[in-house]
Parts: C-alpha cells; sequence; structure tokens
C-alpha cells in the first residue's frame, strides 16, 4: 500500500474477490486469482478481501452512494460464502495466516545482512503484518482464534519488527489513517530508520 489510495480501486477490487471467493475458498490454492479481465487485482486471498471490506466498511462516508451500494453487495457476497462454507473457509483463513506471518521471516534476514536496507523492504511487511491482524480479528468473530502456535509466531515477529523500526507518523495514506487504530495497528505508526 502506498501512499496513494483510490476508494474506486479497492472498491473494484473488493467487487471481484467478492464473486470468486466461493471458488476459491473450495480450491486448494492459497494464493488465487481473482483478475480475470482486470490486471490491478491482487492474488485472492481471504486476507485480502477482509482487508479491503472492513477499511472501506469503516470509511464509507467517504463513498459515493454507488460505492457504497458495490460495498454491500461484496459484503453480501463475502458473508453468504463465510456461512456457507464456514469449514473451508476457516481452513483457509488459518492457512493463509501461517503463510504470511513465515513469509516475514525474510524481511529481518534481509534487515540483518544491512540496517540500510529495512526502510526500502518495509511496505510489503506493513501490509502482510495487516493482514494477518485482519485475519486474527475474523478468527475472533469465529470463535476460533485457539492457534497456540500462530500466536507464538505473531509474538516473536511483533519483537523483532519492535527491534527495527521506530515511531513515525502514518505510513499509508492519510485518509485511511482512521480504520486503523495506532494501538492494535502500531506497526503502521512505525518505520524503520532512515540511515544516511
Amino acid at each position: 500500500m502506498a501512499t496513494h489510495y483510490k476508494f474506486g480501486q479497492d472498491i473494484n477490487q473488493a467487487v471481484k474477490m467478492s464473486e470468486v471467493l466461493e471458488d476459491y475458498v473450495c480450491s486448494e490454492q492459497l494464493y488465487g486469482y481473482a483478475s480475470g479481465l482486470f490486471t490491478n487485482v491482487p492474488s485472492m486471498t481471504v486476507g485480502a478481501l477482509v482487508l479491503r471490506l472492513r477499511r472501506l466498511d469503516t470509511l464509507r462516508g467517504h463513498l459515493k452512494d454507488y460505492q457504497s451500494k458495490k460495498l454491500d453487495i461484496a459484503i453480501d457476497q463475502y458473508m453468504q460464502v463465510r456461512t456457507d462454507w464456514a469449514y473451508h473457509y476457516t481452513k483457509k483463513i488459518k492457512k493463509e495466516s501461517h503463510s504470511r506471518i513465515d513469509a516475514m521471516k525474510a524481511f529481518f534476514y534481509e534487515c540483518s545482512d544491512n540496517i540500510r536496507n529495512c526502510i526500502g523492504i518495509y511496505k510489503p511487511e506493513m501490509t502482510r503484518r495487516t493482514i494477518v491482524q485482519e485475519l486474527l480479528r475474523e478468527m475472533d468473530a469465529l470463535g476460533i482464534n485457539d492457534d497456540e502456535e500462530l500466536l507464538d509466531k505473531i509474538k516473536q515477529i511483533d519483537e523483532k519488527l519492535g527491534k527495527v523500526t521506530e515511531p513515525a507518523g502514518f505510513q499509508w495514506a492519510e485518509i485511511l489513517q482512521p480504520a486503523y487504530d495506532n494501538q492494535e495497528f502500531w506497526w503502521l505508526y512505525y518505520s524503520p530508520p532512515n540511515i544516511p
């Protein structure tokens, strides 16, 4: 997520993802494709979808009426799949959570090689960690947040993040800030030091 943000693009991505969510949840693939004819849709995962749906819903006051209606349709589709395919859905979010938190380990290897590298490669890690947090919220909502191994991995990653970052301004587009509490999503308010 860069400092540039467009509600329309986020909504279009969320709509496309919600349209293919059922097929995705029932598939074996962890990182799917929701693009079809669209080239700017990221990999399809539950986390990528819930990230967009929650922040768009939180920031609904910024949406135009037609955008809000599109969002409602996407939320309805998502909730239907979440209900109808609960077993497959929960299996996907657990698998994705582990995959994303494990992928963050590479960031620390690169930072340990050269601390100056950290700042240039931090943005994808903020997104990765934010999606994991959205998945934790999803697990809480479903009453399945009992994966001690995952919680331990997240704790270790957060401790490491705290060692290679320092307080900074909100790192994403300012308009998104109300959707991200600075306690729960603290890494979005931190950055690796800019060492000359």
